[in-house]
């Protein structure tokens, strides 16, 4: 089975994502990148698929900058390189007969771009639409489980007085 790759475009989901759309708007883009990048945290392991994160860094002076956070590779560009020409090179390079490469973007050239490489392509709005999907079924799965009580099998009541005993010797 290949292995599942998500090459996601970070600014790019950050504009269009409802929970993060007015960080981007009001530029408290560390805000933004944080709800981000935990959202795709919970989605990776659910999903069990290795997500980069690559955000604009092209008018900043400096190196790229990579770093592991939760289970994401996050990317800042070097200066003079886009995030897009990031993604396209990095798609071209892992589209091979071991991965299957996605790429969530919602710039239209940038989906051709990659889908003419043979990877696939998800907007922004389906991404955080499969997002917000494993929340919910985390979210139900969690209420399932009842943290409160430990399920006990069925002692008798002799098997619970030997217990009892038991507890009090070693006090």
């Amino acid at each position: 089975m290949k292995k599942r790759i998500l090459l996601v475009d970070g600014y790019n989901m950050i504009a269009f994502w409802t929970e993060t759309k007015q960080y981007f708007k009001t530029n408290k883009l560390d805000q933004a990148r944080e709800i981000l990048l935990r959202k795709l945290n919970h989605y990776a392991h659910f999903e069990n698929i290795d997500i980069v994160c690559v955000f604009d860094a092209q008018y900043v002076p400096g190196v790229r900058q990579s770093y592991e956070q939760y289970k994401i590779t996050t990317i800042f560009t070097e200066e003079d390189e886009t995030a897009d020409s990031y993604i396209e090179r990095l798609a071209a390079d892992l589209n091979n007969g071991i991965h299957l490469v996605e790429v969530a973007t919602s710039d239209l050239n940038e989906q051709w771009t990659v889908f003419s490489q043979g990877a696939l392509r998800v907007s922004a709005r389906e991404l955080e639409k499969r997002v917000n999907t494993v929340k919910s079924d985390l979210d139900k799965m969690s209420q399932s489980i009842d943290l409160k009580k430990p399920k006990l099998g069925s002692f008798n009541n002799d098997q619970l007085n030997q217990l009892r005993q038991f507890m009090n010797d070693i006090d």
